[in-house]
C-alpha cells in the first residue's frame, strides 16, 4: 500500500537524469557545465540568441550541451530546472511551462536562492514532484548545495533529487522552506551590515574587506563577495528575505540600491563596489 506522498509514477530505470535547464545566466550555465562534466546530458533554453551567445561563451566552444530556442527541446528531461532571475511571477511562469511539457515522471525544480517552495511547489502545479535546487557560485567548484522540499514532494522525488546531487559530485544537505534557507538567512545581514559599515565609517571597501581577510580568515571580503554575486541579485535577495517586516535596517543599504540604479552590478558589468577589467 502506498504511504502518503508516495503515490504516481516513479521514474522507470536507475540511471542519470536528462537535465533540461530553462535559462542561460550564471547559475544556469554553472550549473550545465558541472552536469555535462559528469557525463550527464544536459539541453539549456534560452530566450533569444543573444542569451544563447552568452551561454555558448560561458560553456565554452567545447562544451557537449545543447543550447536551444525552442523550449519544446525540454520535453525529453527528467529533470526541468527553472534558473531565470529572482522574480516570483517569472519563476511561476517557467515553472508552469517546465512542468506542462516534460513527462509526468520528471523531476521539476527551481535553483531559488531565497523565495518560497511551498508558494513555486504550488505554482507549478506538480508539487509531488518538485524541489529547491540552491546551488552555489561558481558551481562547478562549490561542493555545497540546499535541497527543500514542499510537503507534497513524494519519497521517490526526495530520493532521486538526493542522487542527482551526488551524481554531480556534490554534498546535499536537506534545509526547512524559510527565505534563504541557510547559507543566505545567515550570510546576507552580515553583507549588508558590511555595506552600512562603509557608509557610516567613510571606510573604503578595500579596508573593510581586508579587515575580514586578515582578521577573520575570510577568503574574500564582504564587498568583493557582493560583487562577485551580483548587487542587482543580492538586492533581490534581500527584499526576498525580509518581505515580512517593514523595519527599514533589515532591508538592503541604500547604497545596495544605488548601485542598481548605476547599473554597477559588480563583477558581470565590470563595476560595483570596485573596478573591473
Amino acid at each position: 500500500m502506498s504511504q502518503p506522498g508516495e503515490t504516481g509514477e516513479s521514474k522507470p530505470d536507475s540511471g542519470p537524469e536528462r537535465l533540461g535547464i530553462a535559462g542561460t545566466g550564471t547559475i544556469a550555465c554553472g550549473l550545465a557545465s558541472a552536469a555535462a562534466a559528469c557525463g550527464i546530458e544536459v539541453i539549456v533554453w534560452g530566450r533569444s540568441e543573444a542569451s544563447l551567445a552568452r551561454a555558448r561563451e560561458a560553456l565554452g566552444g567545447e562544451s557537449p550541451v545543447t543550447v536551444t530556442l525552442e523550449p519544446e527541446a525540454l520535453s525529453v528531461a527528467t529533470l526541468a530546472v527553472e534558473a531565470v532571475a529572482e522574480e516570483q511571477g517569472v519563476k511561476e511562469e517557467i515553472l508552469r511551462s517546465l512542468a506542462s511539457q516534460v513527462d509526468e515522471t520528471a523531476l521539476v525544480a527551481s535553483t531559488t536562492s531565497s523565495l518560497s517552495i511551498e508558494g513555486l511547489a504550488l505554482a507549478s502545479r506538480v508539487p509531488e514532484r518538485f524541489f529547491g535546487l540552491h546551488v552555489f557560485n561558481p558551481v562547478t567548484y562549490m561542493e555545497l548545495v540546499e535541497i527543500c522540499f514542499p510537503d507534497e514532494a513524494r519519497t521517490d522525488t526526495r530520493r532521486r533529487a538526493a542522487a542527482f546531487c551526488a551524481a554531480l559530485g556534490k554534498t546535499a544537505i536537506e534545509v526547512p522552506d524559510e527565505p534563504g534557507f541557510v547559507v543566505n538567512r545567515l550570510l546576507f545581514p552580515y553583507l549588508f551590515d558590511a555595506v552600512r559599515l562603509l557608509e557610516r565609517s567613510g571606510l573604503e571597501p578595500e579596508q573593510v574587506d581586508a579587515c575580514m581577510k586578515l582578521g577573520a580568515s575570510h577568503p574574500m571580503g564582504p564587498l568583493e563577495l557582493l560583487d562577485f554575486v551580483g548587487i542587482d541579485v543580492a538586492d533581490a535577495i534581500g527584499e526576498a528575505l525580509y518581505s515580512d517586516t517593514s523595519d527599514p535596517s533589515h532591508r538592503p543599504p541604500g547604497r545596495i540600491k544605488r548601485l542598481v540604479g548605476e547599473g554597477r552590478l559588480g563583477r558581470k558589468s565590470g563595476r560595483g563596489f570596485y573596478e573591473y577589467d
